[in-house]
């Protein structure tokens, strides 16, 4: 029996709730409801005073974590989706993300936010927000891609000590299956080499990890052995990792949903200009969305991201420099 991307986050919650009663599970109708994406379906009925609806305030529901991980407990918070977190933007940075460094006292919280495009969804409901609260210190923010790292990661999620944007891709809910879920697991904050190659690099994460994955796919028909490096975790970044994958290669090409400007693809470029420029044998590339808002219509949605068939072209260029 195959499990879902979204099943196993599911899945997750409830073993964290079922392996310690501090963990409770805080957002807008995740109780009887189950959630906007019903990633909380039926714990309710197990934890029914650790289910709880919160008021429709980012704010006042990222606050109250604040104030029960100060109190010893381990805050699950829910947004219905990512683009909303940024009402909740002054609590999580300016207290969630400080809070250990101004009083040495933890903040175990973990924010997931359903993150990323779906055709129709339009600019206010499709945004990547972890380039955002990477810049911040004290946040560790988490971008799984594979159905196992959606289940293994969220619980390294809570057990973590500080404050963990944990962005879930809304795309993958229901497109990813797995046939079970891991006994054991990679440490969330170590990049995985999804594929090996010796022409060119690719650094992605989240769902572009799968639209790598298939121009990997369709440039190897035409002999190019192309590495896949799934970054899973944004900040920090496994640059060692990368680094190792670009001695291999000598070329790569950072793959990212989030726009361009300032983003996590600019990062892993000025990381590897500066600390791997003699691995390199063409200048380092990057592709994101287009630096436009989102749009709703399936087709321009689909020329707003990067594609496997934009990830090829990219990469076929980067070949013959």
């Amino acid at each position: 029996m195959s499990i879902t991307y979204l099943e196993a986050i599911r899945e997750a919650q409830a073993l964290a709730l079922k392996n310690s009663e501090d963990v409770f599970i805080y957002g807008q109708d995740i109780g009887l409801f189950g959630g906007a994406f019903k990633s909380t379906k039926g714990l309710y009925n197990d934890y029914p005073n650790r289910v709880i609806d919160s008021p429709i305030s980012e704010d006042a529901m990222v606050g109250l974590a604040v104030g029960a991980a100060i109190e010893g407990m381990r805050p699950i918070i829910e947004m219905q989706f990512a683009d909303f977190s940024s009402v909740g933007f002054n609590q999580i940075v300016n207290q969630a993300a400080t809070m250990y460094w101004r009083t040495s006292v933890p903040c175990p919280i973990t924010i997931r936010l359903p993150s990323g495009g779906t055709p129709g969804s339009g600019p206010f409901h499709s945004q990547c927000m972890e380039t955002i609260y990477a810049h911040y210190p004290g946040t560790i923010v988490m971008t799984p891609s594979t159905v196992e790292d959606a289940y293994s990661m969220l619980l390294e999620a809570v057990s973590i000590d500080d404050p963990v944007i944990f962005c879930e891709h809304k795309y993958l809910y229901y497109h990813l299956k797995a046939e079970s879920l891991p006994r054991k697991a990679l440490p969330a904050q170590k990049a995985r080499i999804l594929r090996p190659g010796r022409h060119a690099t690719i650094i992605a994460y989240s769902a572009m990890v799968h639209e790598a994955v298939s121009a990997a796919e369709i440039l190897s028909k035409d002999g190019y052995e192309i590495e896949i490096v799934d970054l899973r975790c944004v900040k920090p970044i496994d640059i060692d990792t990368v680094l190792g994958s670009i001695a291999r290669t000598g070329r790569v090409l950072a793959v990212g949903e989030s726009f361009p400007w300032g983003g996590v693809t600019a990062e892993i470029i000025s990381q590897i200009s500066s600390e791997g420029f003699n691995l390199l044998d063409a200048p380092p590339a990057r592709l994101n969305s287009i630096d436009t808002p989102i749009p709703y219509h399936p087709e321009l949605w689909r020329y707003h991201r990067p594609t496997a068939n934009s990830i090829e072209e990219k990469i076929r260029k980067l070949i013959k420099e």
